[in-house]
């Protein structure tokens, strides 16, 4: 026996001197993580211990989804990286979300409640067998007389109904549980099927002239987590400004927690790949029809049955496997990522699970400077829009994204921030406001239809009052609208704008409304149309 140790010493010498080593397992813990609007960069540090020569270490906890391309390692000076592979972990301890966490503590506090209730049945049953013995014994007791013999049987049936009906509750609560339980495993094997990953690992091969103690910086890309920007809008009173929370959702399935970790939210996206684009030759031809689409059925049935069905199977196959996969992370793709990427360094240490759930990751909060105003177009809506609106919104690095909108302290619904209609204003709708009160309306004294020669002339005429009940004085932009003509036998004449400005290229009309409180203030408008007798004219105005 000291004979093989002495030997396995000097083996590790010999190892040691010519720089052979055995793998070493580290188990990484991300710290630094940089999310894109679809994907992420995980970066990791450790400590490792180097012998002169070839070193190999196997990184565990790494994410199951790397972008092989994107692995980057540094071990400072003196060390070189001579080779790094990817491999699955499938022997990895099962990475659940708590989500299945929690359905398996459900199951851990039935299954204990099952116990108490199997103890309770069993305490009930051999009572029961006790009562039947006693009850033999009492029969052929030929000492007692055959009143107090009646008693002691009666005493022992009515015990023995009692214990019989608890023995029967307590079944049907095992039977209960038991169908609970059954539930919540099927939850939990729902839940595994929308794709959560075991971790993969890393075997990395060193090379160094002489031992050393190093420091490690290792980082990838993923492809499964993102985030998508969200906003709350809060205005408690429209003379002041706009606070804007400025948050993210964030996900990731990667097969790895994010414990803790310090994260950067970035608005650029690595998919998208970073080579201008090539303009090929434009070359214009003639066009040549396809052929019969009964042609083209035929071949591709016969190409089907030279090649077996195998084939269409195994396409089947890959289809169904991507096609969760596909449908489940297009949720969170932003699509517009237009301009130079902005970064966000969250100070804050956050966790996210590796369930590929959206988590709540606050950014930053503003106070904006805002001009308030009202919008109506009440032929459309009879309500009043109230809209903050925002200068220089392009220093925020806002994004597009959904909104919910309080005003006055009051959850008013939801909203979305859109840039691809803004200008050097951005208009964001903090919902309707019932204290402006608007009313459109016929106007009869001006209806006629007239004809004249071999043309229908039919006048139109609208009213339109608007009431301010607020405490304040409010701003409010009033559209409506003319028709426009499409048709050159269709005229639109003795337009009577009612002090709006008309834009002739849409026919809308717009007033801009200057409300004491308690104010009423009424506008009039009015248009003839005139067209061929004997026809009719389409979506004419009512």
């Amino acid at each position: 026996m000291k004979k093989m140790k002495s030997l396995f010493v000097v083996v590790a010498a010999v190892w040691a001197a010519i720089g052979v080593t055995a793998q070493t397992k580290i188990a990484l813990k991300p710290e630094d993580i940089t999310v894109f609007v679809s994907g992420a960069q995980l970066t990791n540090k450790a400590n490792i211990v180097l012998v002169k020569g070839e070193n190999e270490f196997i990184f565990t906890n790494v994410a199951a989804d790397v972008n092989a391309q994107s692995i980057s390692i540094n071990a400072g000076i003196g060390v070189a990286v001579e080779s790094v592979t990817f491999l699955n972990n499938y022997l990895s301890p099962e990475v659940v979300s708590p989500h299945i966490k929690t359905l398996k503590d459900s199951i851990d506090l039935l299954t204990a409640e099952k116990q108490q209730a199997e103890d309770k049945a069993a305490t009930v049953w051999e009572q029961v067998e006790v009562l039947k013995a006693n009850r033999k014994v009492s029969g052929n007791n030929n000492g007692l007389s055959t009143i107090e013999l009646q008693k002691m049987l009666d005493l022992v049936n009515a015990k023995m109904e009692s214990l019989l009906n608890q023995k029967s509750k307590t079944d049907k609560q095992i039977k209960k549980i038991d169908e609970a339980i059954a539930k919540i495993n099927h939850q939990i094997d729902e839940e595994k099927k929308k794709g959560n990953k075991a971790s993969g690992q890393l075997a990395v091969k060193f090379y160094t002239d002489h031992p050393a103690n190093a420091e490690i910086t290792l980082s990838y890309v993923v492809t499964w987590a993102g985030w998508s920007p969200s906003y709350d809008v809060r205005v408690d009173d429209i003379s002041k400004p706009v606070k804007l929370y400025y948050k993210a959702n964030v996900h990731q399935n990667t097969g790895v927690v994010w414990d803790n970790v310090h994260l950067i939210l970035s608005t650029g996206n690595p998919n998208e790949g970073a080579e201008a684009p090539v303009p090929e030759p434009w070359q214009l031809s003639f066009y040549t029809p396809p052929p019969p689409r009964q042609v083209a059925v035929r071949s591709y049935k016969k190409s089907m049955a030279a090649n077996g069905d195998q084939m269409g199977l195994l396409s089947n196959a890959v289809g169904a496997e991507r096609a969760p996969e596909i449908s489940g992370m297009s949720d969170y793709v932003v699509a517009d990522n237009s301009g130079i990427n902005t970064f966000f360094d969250i100070e804050l240490p956050y966790t996210i699970p590796t369930d590929g759930q959206q988590h709540l990751v606050s950014i930053k909060k503003y106070d904006v400077p805002a001009n308030y105003r009202y919008f109506a177009v009440p032929k459309l809506d009879k309500d009043a829009f109230m809209q903050a609106q925002i200068t220089n919104w392009e220093e925020f690095n806002l994004m597009p994204g959904k909104t919910n909108v309080f005003f006055e302290g009051t959850f008013v619904g939801q909203g979305k921030l859109d840039f691809h209609s803004t200008s050097d204003t951005l208009n964001i709708s903090l919902g309707r406001d019932k204290k402006i009160i608007i009313k459109r309306e016929r106007d009869t004294k001006y209806r006629s239809v007239r004809t004249m020669g071999m043309s229908v002339h039919e006048a139109f005429g609208y009213s339109i009052s608007v009431r301010n009940t607020r405490k304040e004085k409010v701003n409010l932009i009033l559209q409506d609208q003319l028709p426009v003509s499409t048709e050159s036998e269709i005229e639109v004449g003795d337009v009577e704008t009612g002090g709006s400005t008309l834009e002739s290229a849409t026919g809308l009309l717009n007033w801009n409304l200057q409300l004491n409180p308690n104010e009423v203030q009424t506008v009039k408008y009015g248009f003839m149309v005139k067209y061929p007798k004997g026809k009719t004219v389409d979506h004419m105005p009512k």
